[in-house]
């Protein structure tokens, strides 16, 4: 299955988008090592090019400008796949991002329940720039209320959940090949 969705894929990016703590990075990896593609990590790139780490931008420059560096890095990205490529959770809500994922990924949605991202996010939350608040909970159901819709647009959903991560990239690979497969037949047309 891996060469069929690498035949059919061609030079796209696999991109995973979602919130923060949803597992992008742990699974990309291994998704990306299932397909023998490169796993590129949108804000390990992001802090190479700005030699500083993500919560160092967004305190000196602020989010606009994070936001602002993180498109520019994620549409050179896409220009090297195949691959699997990983984004930030805020990535998407860029419209010329979403617009440049169509144009040479395929988006996958790891989406999570309220409760698994907040004891993923509890392990590493200083980590979280956009959840240095008062209440981190309260924001975090903000953040998902925004950005869900936007989340939902992607070409392929997944749940991500508590447990091995090798089902999720198993549900993912499966996805995939029927994403790729549907999207790839020919259009046949009504007869009228």
């Amino acid at each position: 299955m891996p060469t069929t969705i690498l035949g059919l894929l061609g030079s796209r990016s696999i991109v995973l988008v979602g919130m923060m703590g949803v597992g992008k990075s742990s699974v990309g990896r291994r998704l990306a090592a299932r397909l023998n593609v490169p796993f590129v990590d949108a804000d390990a790139e992001i802090e190479k090019a700005a030699g500083m780490s993500i919560p160092d931008i967004f305190a000196r420059h602020g989010e606009v400008d994070f936001r602002s560096g993180e498109a520019r890095v994620i549409a050179r990205l896409l220009d090297g796949g195949p691959q699997v490529l990983a984004t930030g959770g805020g990535a998407v809500m860029n419209e010329a991002t979403r617009t440049a994922i169509k144009a040479k990924g395929v988006s996958i949605w790891l989406s999570a329940e309220f409760d698994v991202l907040m004891r993923r996010i509890n392990k590493r939350k200083n980590d979280r720039p956009m959840l240095q608040t008062a209440d981190p909970a309260a924001t975090l159901r903000e953040l998902l209320a925004v950005r869900e819709p936007i989340y939902a647009q992607a070409d392929i959903t997944v749940q991500s959940r508590e447990g091995p991560h090798d089902v999720i990239v198993a549900e993912i690979m499966t996805a995939l090949a029927a994403f790729m497969h549907a999207s790839d037949a020919p259009q046949q047309e009504g007869s009228g």
